[in-house]
């Protein structure tokens, strides 16, 4: 299966770059995913496509301010870091720009309470580092750190909580699960209202979501990994909601990385660890029945994901009727309600 098979053609206009407000009120393209046909709502419909019994799963992970610029201790060089994953303590998975200033044993001081040292190189061509600080971490990243928004957003986002989930709380995320951007607390009750069940599981969103696929062969590419968990609670739920007959509702591709990582023969467990895998048409879902995304970029593993779930060619034809709609794209843009 080829990279190419997985390319469409965006007009660079139609990039969201700002949220739509309400969040509610973005535009909610439906496709079904067994006829291929499409139709046009809002996402504030939402509820008219699902039925009582039925479970949506939110990934609940916490964007952290993960951009952090400092300067080499040695040369005062400006460098970059970029958290991805924390390690253990006070060691990070990053990527660090530039990466000729970055070998191991070189400081990057940020402030009098903050600077780490480079540790080792890691096999994705990023950095572990080591952090030292005078406080509590999260504190001074926290007033130290910038808001990672994806480099095709252009504009300066005013508020930084439209870049975070209404029902962010685990703390960890590279990069915002931006499917449940669309999400109003509001929204979330009437479908509990409705006799829908709401379950959280968490993916802390890392290079493994937003890596590039750079092998013409997908089946070469290979999964950063991305550490997940389910509770208790939320597996009991989800493996009801399938015994009783009812759908598996994911919403973004994270949550449904994490459902299919977690299930095991048919049944969902109660797990945490870290997850590598890859999904791409030919794959058979376990535990995932629908799923609401937002559109992704071209030859992304993300787009690649969805055409397993929803099959390709339905999938890049959605993608055209969007083109010529006017639907916005990406991070900030509309929503997919493959079912």
């Amino acid at each position: 299966m080829l990279l190419s098979d997985f390319d469409y053609f965006l007009p660079e206009e139609l990039i969201a770059q700002h949220p739509c407000e309400p969040r509610d009120h973005s535009r909610l393209l439906v496709l079904d995913k067994n006829t291929g046909t499409t139709a046009h709502q809002h996402f504030y419909n939402l509820p008219e496509y699902l039925r009582a019994g039925d479970t949506i799963v939110f990934n609940d992970t916490k964007v952290i301010p993960a951009r952090l610029i400092g300067a080499k201790a040695e040369t005062g060089g400006k460098v970059e870091v970029f958290l991805l994953n924390r390690k253990s303590g006070d060691e990070w998975e990053a990527l660090v720009k530039p990466g000729k200033k970055a070998r191991p044993g070189a400081i990057i001081t940020f402030s009098d309470e903050l600077c780490c040292e480079i540790v080792e190189t890691t096999d994705f061509g990023g950095r572990l580092v080591r952090f030292r600080f005078d406080g509590v971490f999260e504190e001074i990243l926290d007033k130290l750190g910038q808001t990672p928004l994806p480099p095709y957003i252009k504009e300066e986002l005013a508020d930084k909580e439209r870049y975070q989930t209404v029902y962010a709380r685990e703390r960890g995320s590279a990069a915002a699960p931006t499917a449940g951007l669309h999400f109003t607390k509001e929204l979330m009750n009437r479908l509990s209202e409705k006799g829908i069940n709401l379950a959280f599981v968490t993916l802390h969103v890392g290079l493994g979501t937003f890596r590039p696929v750079n092998t013409d062969n997908i089946t070469n590419h290979v999964m950063h990994r991305e550490y997940y968990s389910v509770s208790p609670e939320a597996a009991q739920l989800i493996n009801k909601t399938k015994k009783q007959g009812g759908r598996v509702i994911a919403i973004g591709t994270t949550a449904i990385r994490t459902l299919e990582t977690a299930t095991i023969n048919g049944v969902l467990a109660a797990k945490s660890g870290w997850t590598e895998i890859f999904i791409y048409p030919g794959y058979c879902f376990k535990m995932v029945d629908a799923a609401v995304t937002n559109f992704h970029l071209p030859k992304s593993t993300l787009l690649m994901l969805i055409s397993a779930l929803a099959g390709q060619k339905s999938v890049l034809s959605a993608y055209q009727v969007a083109v010529a709609q006017q639907y916005r794209f990406f991070s900030f843009g509309d929503a997919m309600l493959i079912i």
